[in-house]
């Protein structure tokens, strides 16, 4: 219990295993690690390897680990590596970090990820959200990785008390609609194709939420007028939730170009204003802000 409250790493021996996992000499007192608590470090150095295979050669040896239940009632005393491993690596995880990594376990909501550190060991693990695997519509996470699969990823959180970090695979790829952007939404309006829409703008209508949005943008001081000049469509679905943002095409007669998409439906949206690039992020953020 001493150990479990100060965090305390312990070096424990394998004396053995079971068909859930390694039994672990503490002292006069012998206790459990489960291996769901083992570090992904053991699987991903000979995947082919099957658990118990693991198990075996891992008798004999210490490893680092900590106590994560002292019940002495029902005389049970796990153990978990998993934890000892985070409080010695999680630090060198930061938001924007990139890694070479390794895909574990695959499931319906994402997939689990072994990130692979500067000593050629996989030591942590995090979770690629379905959201974050691509820019395409993903109907089923196995349709695009599978276990064994090598990746890259981008820390995009990491939650130091629950121990929990979130990546993406999408986000080390251009946006394939900010890629093609020119072809959805010409800025040579002599090339507008049939998908576009800019003879009729009084008949376009926001896409939902953009008008409580442009409401809020009026507020701000030094933005003047806010209307959608043109819409198309492209042809495939990246996100059927509302995305907003500022182009880098350069501003006429101070009016700027905003550009929303939902589902297929993409926007151009006009900003007359004296603010500048900068100004207008910051005013459309505190927009945001207080949009319900």
């Amino acid at each position: 219990m001493a150990y479990i409250d100060s965090g305390f790493i312990y070096k424990g021996r394998i004396e053995g295993s079971n068909g859930g996992g390694l039994l672990v000499r503490f002292y006069s007192l012998v206790g459990f690690l489960p291996f769901s608590q083992l570090s992904p470090s053991h699987s991903c150095k000979d995947p082919s390897k099957t658990i118990h295979e693991i198990a075996k050669g891992l008798t004999g040896s210490d490893i680092s680990m900590k106590v994560i239940q002292a019940d002495e009632e029902n005389k049970k005393l796990i153990f978990s590596e998993k934890e000892a491993v985070w409080s010695q690596f999680s630090e060198q995880v930061n938001v924007g970090d990139i890694f070479e990594a390794r895909v574990g376990s695959v499931e319906d909501y994402g997939a689990f990820i072994h990130l692979r550190f500067p000593d050629g060991l996989y030591h942590l693990t995090g979770l690629v959200h379905v959201s974050e695997v691509s820019w395409d519509l993903v109907q089923d996470v196995r349709d695009i990785l599978s276990e064994g699969d090598e990746v890259r990823v981008k820390v995009i959180s990491v939650d130091r008390e629950k121990t929990r970090i979130t990546l993406s695979i999408k986000q080390l790829e251009e946006d394939p609609l900010l890629e093609t952007l020119d072809k959805v939404i010409p800025q040579d309006v002599s090339a507008v194709p049939d998908s576009l829409s800019d003879s009729n703008i009084s008949d376009i209508e926001p896409l939902p939420g953009l008008e409580t949005i442009f409401e809020e943008l009026l507020r701000e001081d030094g933005v003047d007028d806010v209307r959608i000049s043109r819409q198309g469509f492209e042809k495939r679905v990246v996100s059927q939730d509302l995305q907003l943002w500022l182009s880098n095409a350069p501003p006429t007669n101070q009016k700027f170009t905003l550009l929303a998409r939902a589902g297929r439906q993409v926007q151009e949206i006009h900003l007359t204003t004296s603010l500048d690039q900068e100004g207008i992020k910051r005013a459309l953020q505190r927009a945001l802000e207080r949009v319900p």
